[in-house]
């Protein structure tokens, strides 16, 4: 008996142990290690199975062709390739490949730029083409099905195969073998496996529609606001939010011995001030997340497994939100963040959440004040918030981002002097991280007193929510924290006129509206809603409708039609100016540039060409390399840092600039 006729015979068989082999492999590609996807499989052997099974699943469809050794490598090809696609992205970024990312395969090539080197690059693209090139060999080489395809049978295989995995995946639900909320998509990618997460990701998006919805219920559930007073016209004091990055208690932490308290003084003003946990939507990571419930007082629960509504329905739609209710009260609304603007797709995102304005680290003086993992520093951010409330005359909205106490935390000892120290971790590796962690969530809460020192004395009304975003990335578990609670942090909601102190816990999504109801602002659906039902019987049920009708349904909350209109918003708050050139040396075409409110990610560019530029103040500019003859056609672009800017920044002082080029020509002093 030929081969081939044998592999017919048993060629189920050698489906289901192809698709064990090659998950096998695509795990380890995605964990950067065989002896890890080796412990996965043998510490999860259900999910691992479960897993193999919906490769299994998906390869059923070549039963269904006569070409089945062409389609058996496609669809192999296909599995592997997403495999390569989400060990190349986890190497360069914490969340893995998701469902929305899918989208960014349309562009193939900035897909490869973005994440891999120029040799990267030429290395992927012959991979590519080799894969190309077998299929078509196969296509036009490879050998048929001899018998005639029996659809009657084959199609009943198909049919077969996927109820039977559908029920797989419904007892395996039911048995909390797999989960469909994912509190850190990082984490729940490593404990379910990238099959099932990544189509968990594309099928299960959004909100689905509740059983009841209709226009009725939805004025049923509006009517049950009736008990709220009117807004105060004569109360708007300024809102401030401040996200503070991965920011909690460490001393919550069971087992951590720590020489000084960290957050001393976060802890003064939670006595003194309005205070309680923060409950949030993921852990060790999703800063998003957590942004977008504390914005909209939408709740994450109702939505997809990991999704972030930031990759998802916002690129697509305008959303109620704290900005567009107060700007329609006569607020100026504003966005900080000292990282990069594009981080999370901020940058498109915001106007859909109605902000006016939008200071990323591009935008800053200072954002090269960095901390030893090369995350700007909070610092930085007291002079930007009071840029926002001093840039208008009306009250202001300031939704701040901070960045500092982002990880992943070294397991090595890296600072020379820590000021606090740790120990009772199971590793020195672990001491090491809990000890550089509390060391930047230590300057984070000097920070927060430089921030709350400068509001005190503003001479108009401010209020101030602070709070972390997550609990940091370091495997906790329940049993490690004291509170029993992985998904909360702690806010402190400060002000500088005496408001009176009322200790709660509460969720991100309530945030805002209960900084509202304290300032006699009862306005936006979603807000009134909070204001009016929170601790009401079926509150979260009419929360999830409410959610729904504003985002996927037909609106009937605002009389069906989206009365929200991307706003214009502008990067940064001020004018970036380029006003005059002088030649500094004719060697090497050296010339300063002056103008206005430079700052280090400012880079020069002339017909579409950039120029190296050196940042010398907020106000100079240095260029070299190039004669330039017109300087009307150059224009000043704050563009984030790319390699040849990280470069530059290593090269050259930036405090100084008094030598450069083995002292060939001198920046003239203007203060000398």
């Amino acid at each position: 008996m030929k081969w081939y006729k044998v592999c017919n015979r048993i060629s189920l068989l050698l489906h289901a142990l192809c698709s064990t082999a090659g998950y096998f492999l695509i795990e380890a590609i995605s964990r950067h290690s065989f002896s890890a996807a080796w412990t996965y499989m043998t510490t999860k052997p259900l999910i691992f199975a479960y897993n193999a099974a919906l490769i299994f699943t998906t390869s059923l469809l070549v039963y269904l062709f006569r070409k089945r050794c062409f389609w058996r490598v496609l669809i192999a090809i296909l599995w592997l390739l997403l495999g390569i696609i989400n060990g190349v992205i986890l190497l360069n970024r914490v969340t893995p490949f998701t469902g929305p990312d899918l989208h960014l395969l349309t562009d193939g090539m900035a897909v490869l730029n973005k994440y891999l080197p120029s040799w990267g690059v030429v290395v992927a693209l012959i991979i590519l083409g080799f894969f190309v090139l077998l299929l078509l060999v196969l296509l036009i080489k490879a050998p048929s099905y001899k018998r005639k395809v029996k659809f009657r049978y084959d199609l009943l295989l198909v049919v077969v195969g996927a109820a039977l995995f559908a029920g797989a995946t419904q007892l395996a639900l039911e048995k909390r073998v797999l989960s469909n909320y994912f509190g850190n998509i990082a984490f729940a990618y490593e404990d379910y496996g990238y099959p099932y997460c990544l189509a968990v990701t594309i099928f299960d998006t959004g909100i689905s529609c509740p059983r009841d919805y209709s226009e009725q219920e939805i004025t049923r559930i509006e009517k049950t606001e009736d008990n709220l007073p009117a807004t105060k016209e004569d109360s708007k004091p300024n809102i401030l939010f401040l996200q503070l990055e991965s920011f909690f208690d460490p001393t919550l932490v069971n087992y951590l011995n720590i020489s000084e308290d960290p957050i001393p003084n976060f802890r003064k003003l939670m006595k003194e001030y309005s205070s309680g946990y923060y409950k949030v939507p993921s852990v060790g990571a999703g800063t998003a997340n957590t942004e977008f419930e504390s914005i909209t007082g939408m709740s994450l629960h109702y939505f997809g497994p990991g999704e972030y509504p930031y990759k998802s329905i916002l690129k697509e739609t305008t959303c109620e939100s704290a900005p567009y209710v107060l700007k329609n009260l006569g607020y100026v609304t504003h966005a900080v963040h000292n990282n990069e603007a594009n981080f999370y797709g901020r940058r498109s995102i915001f106007p859909n959440l109605g902000f006016d304005t939008f200071t990323s680290a591009e935008y800053m003086p200072e954002e090269e004040d960095k901390n030893p993992l090369g995350w700007t520093k909070d610092e930085v951010l007291t002079d930007e918030i009071i840029k926002c409330l001093d840039s208008t005359e009306e009250p202001d909205y300031v939704y701040t981002i901070s960045v500092q106490g982002h990880g992943g935390y070294p397991e090595e000892s890296i600072l020379d002097d820590p000021e606090i120290t740790v120990t009772g971790a199971a590793t020195e590796n672990q001491n090491n991280q809990w000890e550089y962690y509390c060391n930047e969530i230590h300057e984070m809460d000097q920070f927060v007193k430089e921030l709350t020192d400068a509001l005190a004395d503003y001479p108009e009304e401010v209020i101030l929510v602070m709070y972390g975003d997550h609990l940091p990335t370091m495997g906790l578990t329940v049993e490690d924290l004291k509170n029993k609670y992985l998904f909360q942090t702690q806010y402190v909601m400060w002000d500088n006129f005496g408001l009176k102190k009322k200790d709660e816990n509460l969720a991100a999504y309530q945030m805002a509206a209960e900084v509202m109801d304290r300032a006699g602002i009862h306005e936006g659906n979603v807000f009134r809603y909070h204001q009016a039902r929170r601790n009401t019987r079926n509150y979260q049920v009419d929360l999830e409708t409410l959610q729904y009708d504003v985002l996927y349904g037909k609106q009937y909350s605002y009389d069906g039609e989206n009365p929200f209109q991307r706003t214009k918003m502008r990067m940064g708050l001020y004018d970036v100016t380029l006003d005059s050139m002088e030649m500094v040396s004719t060697a090497d075409y050296t010339y300063r540039l002056k103008g206005t409110n430079f700052t280090p990610s400012s880079q020069i560019k002339l017909n579409g060409d950039w120029y190296d530029t050196v940042y010398v103040n907020p106000t100079t500019l240095i260029i070299s390399g190039t004669e330039i003859n017109d300087f009307d056609r150059l224009s000043v672009v704050q563009r984030s840092n790319s390699s040849t800017r990280k470069a530059l920044s290593k090269s050259y002082d930036r405090s100084a600039y008094m030598l450069y080029n083995e002292n060939k020509w001198k920046i003239p002093s203007e203060d000398s």
